[in-house]
């Protein structure tokens, strides 16, 4: 009986240890945005964003390796300065609002590489459709807000195909790729 009660205990308390580690973090919406930048007519940028999102990250280590990075984007919200390209946008041959509501982001995988920088990857779903995607991360460091609480800076960036997930209509005056660009203060839980 002894020899199986000390391994289930000491198993139990290393249990214990790991689910205490897990640290959360949760975005700072007014310092934080959802970005991106398409090429129009094959010579401008416009840019945009999404107003209304929320981060979450969940990561068993000091540095971030091994997150596991949560997004959920509002598409009603998105927001080019001008009103009647959003209005088009959120219709049904763009983001179709009505029937998909909102954009996810889930990793499968958080890698450190070289020095602040990592390699996210996961699945993004967009108008019901998902589809895998690698994003660049840069881990601008951390700090103390007002209030003495933890608080990190990320900046993530990667490259989609619109025609991946049926945004728009394929051709015309919208190039296919859209950079999407985050810039994230998160705070610990």
């Amino acid at each position: 009986m002894k020899k199986v009660f000390l391994p289930a205990t000491l198993a139990l308390a290393l249990m214990s240890f790991v689910v205490a580690t897990v640290a959360t973090w949760k975005s700072d919406g007014a310092h934080s945005r959802l970005g991106f930048s398409i090429t129009h007519m094959g010579i401008s940028e416009v840019n945009g964003q999404f107003d209304k999102f929320e981060v979450s990250i969940s990561t068993p280590n000091a540095d971030f390796s091994g997150a596991t990075i949560e997004m959920t984007a509002q598409a009603s919200t998105i927001n080019t300065g001008m009103s009647m390209r959003d209005d088009h946008l959120r219709a049904a041959d763009f983001f179709d609002v009505a029937n998909h509501p909102t954009l996810t982001f889930k990793s499968t995988s958080v890698k450190k590489d070289k020095g602040n920088a990592y390699t996210v990857t996961g699945d993004l779903t967009m108008r019901g459709i998902t589809k895998p995607v690698t994003f660049q991360a840069i881990h601008n460091g951390n700090a103390k807000n007002r209030a003495g609480g933890d608080v990190a800076g990320f900046r993530m960036m990667g490259t989609i195909k619109r025609s991946d997930f049926k945004v728009g209509e394929p051709g015309g005056t919208l190039a296919d790729e859209v950079k999407l660009i985050a810039d994230l203060e998160v705070g610990k839980d």
